[in-house]
């Protein structure tokens, strides 16, 4: 004990007994703190871990509340920034293309047909789909067709952090004999009641006592029921008034969805999505910065600036500039010029400095290429195919599209999950429905309704670098039975097997009969 520890004990035995009783606990405390992460990324002691004073919450508190200044980030990198907009393109253009078209695989052994019924099943429900979902009218505002809301489902979804489809009907007319109509919202009018745009409105009590965040009305077992979509957008200057609708997130007698989400979820409990260049923000907008303004001072570089200093206070400009070919250079005094073999001299106490920036820096590519790499990692997208630049080895630029199409094809699944999936089973409902279409038992059973709506979704393929080698390894699969010739079909160009086929026994015919007629002609001579 020292002396203090002796005052108190003097003065108040009780207190004594507290104060070591607490230095004890405090001495357990020390004893198991230096365990585990506690050397490592939980460490208080460290240097370079003092500051970090790192904080985590709800989905909500941590997503919802930073959306509205994410988005408006989001949008305007995409706008600015040449990386930024070349993550979104790239995503578009291999996740999408022209369009995830349909191709039914029905289960029809299941479902007691033949292979070759099946196959007209098949082809009268493409013919039908396309019917509808070539048509502008499958649009609410009647702008796009099925494939370009495809597209515009993927940019919201990628630059908002969310999409919003909403499925309606009209009634259907001689052109159009389906009723199904979307309507893509943007994800700033998905919001709760009385928001501004600017803000969140969290953990706000409907009616009926569910709760609404950020639009998204949820059940006491945190099942999403409803979504709250505004007439307009909530942040707009324009004098519209502004009101609040509620829809239901699934119908209450078939289940079918009636508003479509399409987001990628990072955390449970999570309702609305992060936009995908939000870890990457700040890295993109101090890159471009920096492009910048190393691209201004090239311009300024550009101007060949020549200065003349003298002690003299002249009230002209004494250096007149570039001397044209074949002009006279002037011999007068204080006239200077440049020019092929031009001499000037400069009068007493004057001398010329020119003007040079030093810019652009030498390490300008080799950081861009650098940073690009980051960001490009962060976004699932190697640096070759986010800055288009495929000039190294054929091993490394193969290897760089084989890891970017995993992220491609994992997004494309995503996006068929969430939009053309769902779609596509509601058109269907409906041409079942109305008899354009016979599917014997489709309203009877679920398992037979999803044996009906059985459908592979093809897009882009990944191109080839090399077509021979490509071709020779796909041929190698088909030979081992490791893959199938509509898969490497779809794989390789993108096409349909089964179209392939067609079409080449129709022009093989073609050739026999001009083969068979070139033929008969000589024989006549």
């Amino acid at each position: 004990m020292n002396i203090i520890d002796k005052a108190v004990e003097y003065i108040s035995p009780g207190a004594a007994l507290k104060r070591h009783n607490d230095r004890y606990k405090l001495d357990i405390v020390r004893s198991f703190k230096n365990s585990g992460y506690d050397e490592g990324g939980a460490s208080r002691r460290k240097n370079s871990l003092k500051g970090w004073n790192a904080d985590s919450r709800t989905p909500q508190e941590d997503i919802d509340l930073n959306l509205p200044l994410l988005r408006k980030r989001s949008r305007s990198l995409i706008m600015t920034a040449p990386i930024a907009k070349s993550a979104i393109r790239r995503n578009v253009i291999n996740v999408v293309g022209s369009g995830l078209r349909p191709k039914p695989s029905i289960e029809f052994e299941r479902l007691n047909l033949t292979s070759e019924a099946a196959d007209e099943w098949k082809k009268k429900t493409e013919l039908e789909f396309s019917l509808w979902a070539e048509s502008k009218y499958c649009d609410t505002t009647k702008v796009h067709d099925f494939y370009d809301l495809q597209q515009i489902a993927l940019i919201s979804a990628l630059s908002n952090g969310d999409a919003c489809g909403l499925l309606e009907y009209d009634k259907p007319t001689s052109f159009l004999p389906y009723g199904l109509r979307i309507h893509m919202v943007e994800s700033d009018r998905i919001c709760s009641p009385n928001s501004n745009g600017t803000s969140v409105n969290m953990n706000i009590k409907a009616e009926n006592g569910n709760r609404i965040y950020n639009g998204v009305e949820i059940d006491n077992k945190g099942a999403v029921v409803a979504y709250h979509i505004c007439t307009t957008y909530p942040s707009t200057r324009l004098q519209v008034e502004k009101k609040w609708y509620r829809v239901k997130a699934f119908g209450e007698k078939t289940g079918s969805p009636n508003v479509l989400m399409i987001f990628e979820t990072e955390r449970a409990d999570q309702y609305r999505g992060v936009p995908y260049l939000a870890p990457v923000i700040e890295s993109l907008k101090q890159l471009t910065r920096y492009s910048e303004a190393e691209l201004m001072a090239a311009v300024i570089n550009g101007f060949f600036t020549v200065f003349i200093k003298t002690d003299s206070n002249k009230g002209d400009m004494p250096f007149g500039g570039i001397e044209d070919d074949g002009g006279n250079v002037s011999v007068s005094a204080g006239d200077y010029k440049l020019g092929p073999g031009t001499i000037n001299v400069l009068g007493e106490n004057e001398s010329i400095e020119i003007a040079d920036s030093r810019r652009p820096s030498q390490n300008f590519d080799a950081f861009v290429t650098s940073m690009a790499k980051f960001i490009g990692a962060a976004l699932d997208i190697p640096e070759e195919v986010l800055s288009l630049r495929f000039n190294s080895s054929y091993s490394a630029a193969r290897a760089g599209l084989l890891e970017a199409w995993k992220a491609f094809r994992m997004k494309r699944t995503w996006l068929v999950k969430d939009f053309c999936q769902p779609v596509y089973e509601i058109w269907l409902t409906e041409a079942v429905a109305s008899g354009r279409i016979k599917a014997p038992g489709f309203f009877l059973d679920p398992a037979i309704k999803k044996a009906w709506c059985g459908c592979e979704w093809n897009g882009p393929s990944p191109g080839m670098i090399d077509p021979v080698k490509e071709i020779n390894a796909a041929e190698k699969r088909i030979e081992l039975c490791v893959s199938t010739g509509e898969r490497e079909a779809m794989e390789l160009t993108g096409t349909d097997f089964d179209r392939n086929v067609a079409q080449l026994i129709k022009e093989k015919k073609k050739m026999q009969q001009i083969q068979v007629k070139g033929s008969g002609d000589n024989n006549a001579e």
